[in-house]
């Protein structure tokens, strides 16, 4: 039996006509947290959704609401997203001028915090901020868009970044997203990964409660 890792499912890949039945459905499965994706189309070449549909869900939603900018200037928002109903704000490395003036304002307004690398950013980077952080994300594909395949260097990277954090002796948690199923999700947990993300691999499946007991229990 492995340790214990957690599961956040992605709504980027629900049925958006069903939205509430959706998260009623995570509600009464075995994930841990509802991952949510914010694109504005500018740092990312796609737009997803905004602040009323985090309030909409936030509504009906029994478990925390990960939430992920892929946005320019996410420090502008941090408050506007607490009040949505956010549990843990996550803000890209590669979008935040100045990160630890960022990380602080989330603290102050009552989330987690978290920071997200893209695949081309080496863990190197968050040598001096990695004891404020609740958490980082490694993406495991180019954020923008779901259904991609997972880039298999992110196996290696998750093991610095485990290195990088028992060196700097931070409680941050690893976060991975991108091309997360059941063929890689115990390579990911064993590499490091405390949370998996996994989007159509849940909601596209036949049984989407199943395919979460799948990636939580093996």
């Amino acid at each position: 039996m492995m340790r214990q890792h957690l599961i956040a499912p992605s709504l980027l890949a629900a049925d958006f006509a069903n939205l509430a039945s959706e998260v009623e459905m995570i509600n009464n499965s075995d994930a841990d947290w509802l991952h949510l994706d914010i694109m504005d189309g500018v740092f990312v070449p796609n737009i997803s959704f905004g602040i009323p549909v985090i309030e909409a869900v936030s509504a009906i939603a029994k478990k925390p609401l990960d939430v992920h900018l892929m946005i320019v200037q996410p420090e502008r928002y941090v408050e506007a997203f607490k009040q949505a109903g956010a549990h843990l704000l996550n803000v890209h490395y590669e979008a935040s001028t100045h990160l630890h003036r960022t990380i602080e304002s989330i603290h102050s307004a009552g989330m987690k915090a978290g920071v997200t690398l893209n695949p081309h950013t080496p863990v190197s980077v968050l040598e001096e901020i990695i004891p404020m952080l609740d958490l980082v994300l490694i993406m495991s594909v180019n954020p923008g868009f779901g259904g991609q395949k997972f880039i298999p260097g992110s196996l290696d990277k998750i093991s610095r970044l485990k290195e990088l954090i028992q060196k700097k002796n931070s409680s941050a948690l690893i976060e991975v997203d991108g091309g997360v199923d059941q063929t890689n999700a115990a390579a990911l947990v064993n590499a490091g990964a405390d949370v998996l993300v996994a989007g159509s691999y849940v909601f596209k499946s036949v049984n989407p409660q199943e395919a979460i007991k799948r990636i939580k229990f093996f």
